[in-house]
């Protein structure tokens, strides 16, 4: 049976969610679950919930848990990734520290200078990963789940011998499914097409037997101020294509929202709101944590979480489509070769096999080349060690560029280096 590996294991509300599904799948319930984090009390709390859901199942699967990463990849059939280089004292200063600069940011995961940060924290473990895959487990798929998507996938095939790599990601599955729901048109009879890059993918195609459905949600746009206050809405009434990501979420990739008071009232702009999530999730296992201590167990209940599901269709060759982020090579024609971009992928035995999207339209392309230009600057500062290119980096960055003048993103730049410290590349920190 597979061997299936969770890096980050700790995060035990993510793990919880992924076993429910892998557990429950008849086909994969006999599978051996290894368990890695770096945290020994996460890991051990891991293992006792994996352990318990096992027994509660009455499944055959084998549990494994492992401190080491070597000895958890080892001989793996699939990895999937959902580390936090740093935790949660790194993220702090993600927003503390461009917030007295000025910098307002709302999830600060994906662009921003949070984003660029978060990449170089973690590039250099994924690095490490890859190259223990390339020797340990070359057969294997590596699911990514980390942000940033454009960056961590990318820096792996392209600082690796391991290839791998497919970055999963809920956004396009859900824009899809909110669309449906907001025209009043049950979502297994529309024809979608959604590709880009993530959390900057556009759905290009919206129609019923022919039926353009932007239609219907032009009108409801029309007849509603208050949609008119959303983001992602006023993106789609300027670019012509619903985007996949969340208002407060898109915001921080384009310079014409956070950088600005007024239009942060305006479109009701939830400023650090991840940081409030981030106290959610730890009540939250803290609470998981007192109810397996105390035999209660966890909640186990499907999601159809998209590297489970990818891991059923390769194992049994049931199709399924999801949508995937992987090395561009020609999937949308007027984005870099080299970019991570999130297109359709069939699933099978055959594995993830990207489907072709062609020419984005022009103003799309424009939109996601902001956005690759920052990961690719990025990726090579920490492939590199180059702290220019981080500099670079910064000052494209579409709302830390709207935000302050050249010298001021230099100087957060410099003490953002010096606030992560030895979490970054030897060469930017230097």
């Amino acid at each position: 049976m597979a061997r299936i590996v969770l890096v980050g294991a700790g995060s035990i509300t993510f793990a919880k969610n992924l076993l429910s599904d892998i557990l429950t799948f008849p086909e994969l319930s006999e599978s051996t679950i290894v368990l890695h984090d770096i945290d020994p009390e996460r890991l051990a709390v891991a293992e006792k919930m994996t352990t318990w859901m096992v027994g509660e199942l009455g499944v055959g699967a084998k549990v494994e848990a492992h401190a080491e990463r070597r000895p958890a990849l080892d001989g793996a059939d699939y990895v999937i990734n959902e580390i936090a280089v740093g935790g949660l004292a790194a993220v702090k200063r993600d927003f503390e520290i461009p917030a007295r600069y000025g910098v307002r940011q709302t999830i600060a995961d994906t662009l921003g200078i949070g984003g660029i940060f978060r990449a170089l924290r973690t590039i250099p473990v994924m690095v490490a990963m890859g190259n223990d895959l390339a020797e340990l487990a070359p057969d294997a798929v590596l699911f990514n789940y980390t942000n940033p998507m454009s960056m961590i996938p990318w820096s792996v095939y392209a600082g690796t011998p391991f290839r791998n790599v497919v970055g999963v990601c809920h956004a396009a599955r859900d824009t899809q499914s909110t669309l449906a729901r907001m025209v009043g048109v049950p979502e297994e009879e529309i024809s979608f097409t959604t590709a880009g890059v993530n959390h900057q993918a556009f759905v290009l195609r919206f129609e019923r037997n022919g039926e353009n459905l932007y239609r219907r949600l032009d009108e409801l746009i029309e007849a509603d101020p208050e949609l008119r206050r959303r983001v992602r809405v006023e993106v789609y009434r300027n670019f012509g294509y619903f985007p996949t990501e969340s208002s407060e979420h898109g915001s921080e990739y384009l310079p014409w929202f956070l950088s600005r008071a007024d239009q942060v009232e305006h479109y009701r702009i939830p400023v650090n709101v991840y940081l409030d999530w981030l106290a959610e999730g730890f009540a939250e296992y803290e609470e998981q944590k007192r109810s397996l201590d105390a035999g209660a167990g966890v909640t186990i209940e499907r999601g159809d979480e998209l590297a489970s599901l990818a891991i059923h269709s390769i194992e049994t060759g049931t199709p399924r489509l999801i949508h995937g982020n992987v090395r561009n090579g020609g999937l949308i024609s007027n984005l870099p070769a080299d970019a991570c971009v999130e297109v359709p992928c069939h699933v099978d035995r055959a594995g993830v096999q990207p489907i072709m999207v062609g020419e984005l339209p022009t103003q799309l392309a424009a939109l996601n080349r902001v956005t690759l230009n920052v990961s690719e600057l990025t990726v090579k500062a920490a492939l590199e060690g180059r702290r220019d290119h981080v500099y670079q980096a910064a000052l494209l960055d579409p709302n830390t560029a709207a935000s302050l003048p050249v010298q001021r993103i230099r100087e957060l730049v410099d003490e953002l280096i010096a606030a992560h410290g030895d979490l970054l590349p030897e060469g930017i920190r230097g």
